[in-house]
């Protein structure tokens, strides 16, 4: 985790003390679990409760004899519980603890990047109405299409974000998963009443098998959620750098005073948090790859996948909720203009309603191939700058012997192209983008 693309809340999730506060409580549960089937006192379960304790320096300081993080762990905890120490981690194998505890980490921070999800789609929504008939140039393979507004282009990455949000959703409830099996996972010296409480207490749900390790196929949809989202940020980060182009200036990030945009060139304004968020999502994408060779595993249980869940647990959702954060911040900010917009639009006189003549040629009796022949001949020649579209048009025989003037001045009418965004921003607002 690197602090320059962190927030507070996030890394704490991923802190030590985090962490090992989960394993006590994780082996606090377990041995109440186990008094109330009577597997162990019930003084000794009181005991853990109460008297149970970890100092961070003195669990690193016995792994560094030990060379095994949850043994330091269990030895630091029974110099403070004293000789009740004896029933932690009954019947238990350090799976249990790390998986389990993995499980919640991935909860807890899936539960953060959903409130950065709704504060992005919050944003997106506002500045989509605000913009719901700002007209538009529409754009395929980057050349000038027909047009759209800039409220529709919005609303799209709303729909697509909306998305992002049920594979998080989804991917939350099937990560919280609790596994408290033992070796092999047979639950051999353990009863699986100990899994259900403890599940229970730390608001899991029970694993139904595991092999001493919670499947990681269960991670893998995890982060590759994480990586769809990541891709749909680029997707926004790429239409906002690719719109404050100097040659198209139709929308920029905001820029604050005293900001500076070059060491060299006084006058920039680049699209720098747009081109920071492809970058993160970049490196989140990279992660997916990772989880999904962790799948497999030798029998029952390797470690092939804990060094990589070390980097990429932490990482991953740390990056995607600063990331997340600051295209929020990016669209709520995002200045636009409107008249470049139109302007832009028009560039092409009147190019880009081919199709509503074509359209219209057919509709009055010209076979298509002979329609989209006049109309492409014409285009043309307005393309290379011989003459404009509309009298080039009128003043083709082919054309104006199927469509009046009056018609052909008509097709060149933009509202045309905005009569159903009513339509559009119900089904995607009204109906919750399903």
């Amino acid at each position: 985790m690197i602090p320059r693309y962190a927030r507070p809340q996030m890394t704490s999730i991923w802190a030590p003390e985090n962490k090992f506060k989960i394993w006590l409580e994780i082996e606090a549960c377990a041995c109440e679990a186990q008094a109330e089937i009577g597997v162990i006192p019930k003084e000794a379960a009181v005991a853990v409760r109460k008297r149970g304790k970890f100092e961070i320096d003195r669990i690193d300081a016995i792994e560094k004899e030990t060379h095994h993080d949850v043994i330091a762990f269990l030895t630091n905890v029974a110099e403070h519980v004293g000789p009740e120490a004896r029933f932690v981690h009954q019947g238990m194998t350090s799976s249990d603890v790390l998986d389990t505890c993995l499980s919640l980490q991935l909860a807890q921070a899936a539960d953060l990047l959903l409130e950065d999800v709704d504060a992005l789609l919050a944003a997106l929504k506002r500045r989509a109405y605000e913009h719901k008939d700002t007209l538009c140039i529409g754009r395929s393979h980057g050349i000038h299409a027909e047009p759209t507004t800039f409220g529709l282009k919005l609303a799209s990455h709303y729909a697509a974000f909306w998305r992002c949000r049920e594979r998080l959703r989804t991917a939350r409830e099937e990560i919280a998963t609790c596994a408290i099996s033992g070796a092999v996972g047979t639950f051999a010296n353990i009863d699986p009443r100990v899994e259900a409480y403890v599940a229970k207490k730390m608001g899991l749900r029970i694993e139904p098998i595991s092999t001493q390790v919670i499947p990681r196929d269960r991670h893998a949809a995890f982060f590759a959620g994480l990586g769809i989202t990541a891709s749909a940020m680029e997707n926004l980060a790429v239409e906002i750098r690719h719109l404050q182009r100097t040659e198209v200036r139709e929308a920029e990030e905001y820029f604050a005073p005293g900001q500076k945009g070059s060491s060299a060139m006084p006058h920039k304004r680049n699209p720098v948090l747009s081109e920071n968020v492809s970058g993160l999502a970049r490196v989140i994408r990279g992660y997916v790859t990772p989880a999904l060779e962790n799948v497999v595993l030798w029998h029952e249980r390797d470690i092939a996948h804990s060094s990589v869940e070390r980097i990429i647990g932490p990482d991953a959702t740390v990056t995607l909720d600063f990331a997340l954060s600051r295209l929020a911040g990016l669209i709520e900010k995002l200045v636009v203009y409107p008249e470049k917009m139109r302007q832009n639009l028009d560039a092409l006189g009147g190019l880009v309603y081919s199709q509503r003549v074509l359209l219209a040629l057919t509709q009055a009796g010209m076979s298509r191939e002979d329609a989209y022949q006049a109309v492409q001949r014409n285009a043309m020649q307005s393309w290379e700058k011989k003459g404009n579209f509309l009298d080039a048009l009128k003043a083709d025989a082919d054309v104006s012997k199927h469509l009046e003037e009056g018609v052909l001045e008509g097709l060149f009418d933009p509202t045309h192209h905005t009569r159903h965004v009513d339509t559009l921003f119900k089904r995607v607002f009204e109906a919750g983008a399903a």
